[in-house]
């Protein structure tokens, strides 16, 4: 019997307990920015599909007084804008994260940047700051620091054996 066992076992145990790491935190990685970006996606939908067959916003209870400091004359154009950039994008980039197209990571960083651009702007032009701002940006970052976090991951070197 060689006298390296123990070390060799000691150190294949260590790779195992990195590679079951690196698993644990790609799933880690793979679920999270797929749930933020469903989350976005369906209310996305939602919103902008009432917005843009109920322009004046009633359906979801939305103030045309809000409108008054933007150009807009109601909500179809915010609503064309919002079911797009962030209803469509959302759920076509769940698509790539899930068949694991090349460049889905930066797909995740720029949806994050759509949706906290979209929220910035919409708290600019209606000049109101509500709790679900803080929400829906937070989830924006939250998209950039994933997309950032699965780049480096998936551009890390596995272990050598």
């Amino acid at each position: 019997m060689p006298a390296n066992t123990g070390k060799t076992f000691i150190r294949n145990e260590e790779q195992g307990n990195e590679i079951l790491k690196n698993n644990i935190m790609k799933k880690i990685l793979i679920v999270l920015p797929c749930l933020l970006l469903l989350f976005n996606g369906i209310g996305a939908i939602y919103g902008g599909w009432n917005l843009i067959i109920h322009p004046d916003g009633s359906s979801i209870q939305l103030s045309m007084d809000w409108l008054k400091h933007t150009p807009f004359q109601n909500y179809l154009i915010p609503g064309i804008v919002l079911f797009i950039a962030n209803g469509i994008f959302s759920i076509a980039v769940i698509i790539m994260l899930l068949f694991n197209k090349r460049y889905y990571p930066w797909f995740i960083i720029a949806q994050g940047a759509i949706l906290t651009g979209w929220i910035i702007i919409q708290m600019l032009l209606i000049r109101t700051v509500h709790f679900f701002h803080y929400i829906m940006g937070g989830m924006g970052l939250a998209l950039i620091i994933l997309g950032i976090l699965l780049l480096k991951h998936m551009n890390r070197k596995p272990a050598a054996t």
